[in-house]
Parts: structure tokens; C-alpha cells; sequence
């Protein structure tokens, strides 16, 4: 694998390395041994599968806050996804600010996002299907997150209609004080 770590540190854009031959490729999306040299955490306890049926649709921006704060490795497995995150770490030198990648099935690149970062992405094809692995389970009483279009952030997503759940719409403006704490 190919580890380019990103403009917000501790988060890397990963690329499978392909072996080619006449009846296609092999490539490795995990390996414990090559996450840990890179200094990434290898533990994994949840995986999760998106689904989207209409390209669009937009998902985030969330977070889990301590002590559930959750690392996550996402793959776009079907379609394309603008896939975004936010540093809402206060210590980090890149404070507030965001990230974006394309995520696809043609691609295959995955994103590594680690604790403190708000998540959240666009479909940008129909029928796409996004698959998460993470280092802790679910708690929906840590759940929390960031408006998608608060102007702190300035999060530039693709010009579509979107499909945007009510919960996500409803987030507030973002308060230093009280992410993540």
C-alpha cells in the first residue's frame, strides 16, 4: 500500500498497490504490519456499509466524541464520493481546517481519518456504496457533529442538489468550546 498522508496531519490518503496480470489485479486493502510501521492504529472493531441510491445524496459531518472518539478507514466500494474532513482538534496546526478527496470504486483509494476529525461526504454517482471500518463501536450518546455548510469550515462541495437528512442540516454553528469535549 501507498501511504500519502494528507495537509491535516495524521490523516492519509491510502492506495492499494495493484499485481497485474492477463486476469486482472490483486491489491491489499489492510494489513496490521504496514498500518503500524506508519505509526496508524490497527485496531478495528466495527464495519460499516453506506448505501446511497441517488448521487447527491450527503452524508456528515460527524464525529464521535471521548472517550468513544473513533478512527475511522473509508472505501468508496461502488460509485464516487467527495469525501471530507474537518480537524477539529484544538492543538493541531490545522485547526478548522478540511480536507477533500475523490473516493471511487474505479480509484480504490481509501481514506485513514483518525480521532478529533469530522467526517462526512457527497455521492457524486447513483447506486454508491461507501464501506467504513472503525477502532470503536457506534455510541450514539458520543455522536456529534458539524454543520456540513458552516461558514467557519468553507467546505468547497461540489455544486448538486443534495439530499441532505434533517439531523445533518440541523447541526449548529460550530463552537470551539463544545466539539469534541
Amino acid at each position: 500500500m501507498i501511504f500519502r498522508e494528507t495537509a491535516l496531519k495524521g490523516a492519509y490518503v491510502i492506495e492499494p498497490e495493484r499485481k497485474e496480470d492477463d486476469r486482472g489485479f490483486f491489491a491489499r486493502t489492510w494489513c496490521r504490519d504496514e498500518f503500524a510501521s506508519h505509526g496508524l492504529s490497527t485496531t478495528l472493531v466495527q464495519c460499516n456499509i453506506s448505501y446511497n441510491h441517488k448521487r447527491g445524496t450527503l452524508r456528515g459531518m460527524h464525529f464521535q466524541k471521548a472517550p468513544h472518539a473513533e478512527i475511522k478507514l473509508v472505501r468508496c466500494t461502488a460509485g464516487a464520493i467527495f469525501d471530507v474532513i474537518v480537524d477539529l482538534r484544538p492543538s493541531s496546526s490545522t485547526y478548522t481546517k478540511y480536507v477533500s478527496v475523490v473516493l471511487s470504486s474505479v480509484n480504490r483509494h481509501m481514506l485513514y481519518i483518525p480521532e478529533g476529525m469530522a467526517h462526512g461526504f457527497q455521492t457524486l454517482e447513483d447506486s454508491t456504496e461507501v464501506f467504513y471500518q472503525m477502532s470503536h463501536r457506534y455510541e450514539g450518546l458520543s455522536a456529534g457533529g458539524v454543520r456540513w455548510n458552516d461558514p467557519q469550515f468553507g467546505i468547497a462541495w461540489p455544486p448538486d442538489t443534495r439530499i441532505i437528512a434533517e439531523r445533518d442540516q440541523q447541526y449548529p454553528d460550530f463552537m470551539p468550546e463544545k466539539e469534541l469535549s
